[in-house]
């Protein structure tokens, strides 16, 4: 939440912390006070959302802002209260401001009537095709951060399901955990002028890589 919010939010679900977390992790169902335990816990929630995600949604499926919704809540729903529910407070990282929270919802029905129309079923026949298609989706999803957590990850399972859609193997991450973190930021924030070159050259590393390793 950042200090030009211009309405009081402080009694959000969301704009909460957990009582006795120091305000190092939100408020959630669990009473998880610890944020390496909170991390550990969206972490196994993640991995069985996948398993569920990925029978959910075929490969002729064009995904909705409202998919993601329901992505979102299948991953986050058992821990969060707002989980599935566009944000209401601002949020920024790393000084980086993302959309102003009133414009979600509108930036979120543009998205899906533009860019998942046009990208999703991802089943282009040229693998350069495929790559702008993750490329465009993912920054653009990352960029507008409908929700008040999980946004990064929810746009790479999103990721990785049109990955899918297109033959290819479960998306492989880990590489922008490392060395490869700023390149990642530096690719979203490329997306600020429709630049997504950068974006598709790490993706196009990590689909190399999945390749590889599965």
């Amino acid at each position: 939440m950042t200090p030009d919010d211009r309405y009081d939010v402080s009694g959000l679900p969301e704009a909460q912390f957990e009582p006795g977390s120091n305000e190092q992790v939100l408020k959630n169902r669990l009473g998880i006070i610890s944020k390496q335990d909170m991390d550990a816990a969206e972490a196994r929630a993640l991995e069985q959302a996948m398993d569920v995600l990925v029978r959910t949604y075929d490969e002729t499926h064009r995904f909705t802002a409202t998919d993601l919704c329901d992505c979102h809540r299948t991953w986050l729903g058992d821990i969060y209260e707002w989980a599935g529910h566009y944000r209401q407070v601002n949020v920024s990282k790393d000084g980086f401001p993302f959309a102003a929270a009133m414009q979600v919802p509108a930036l979120m029905d543009q998205f899906d009537r533009d860019v998942l129309r046009r990208r999703t079923p991802c089943t282009f026949a040229d693998r350069a095709d495929v790559v702008r298609a993750l490329a465009e989706t993912h920054v653009e999803l990352v960029l507008i951060h409908p929700f008040r957590d999980g946004n990064g990850r929810l746009a790479r399972v999103l990721s990785t399901m049109m990955a899918l859609q297109a033959g290819l193997p479960l998306l492989d991450f880990s590489v922008i955990a490392g060395t490869s973190k700023n390149t990642y930021i530096a690719a979203i924030q490329a997306g600020l002028d429709k630049h997504y070159a950068p974006m598709e050259s790490l993706l196009e590393e990590i689909i190399e890589q999945s390749r590889s390793s599965s």
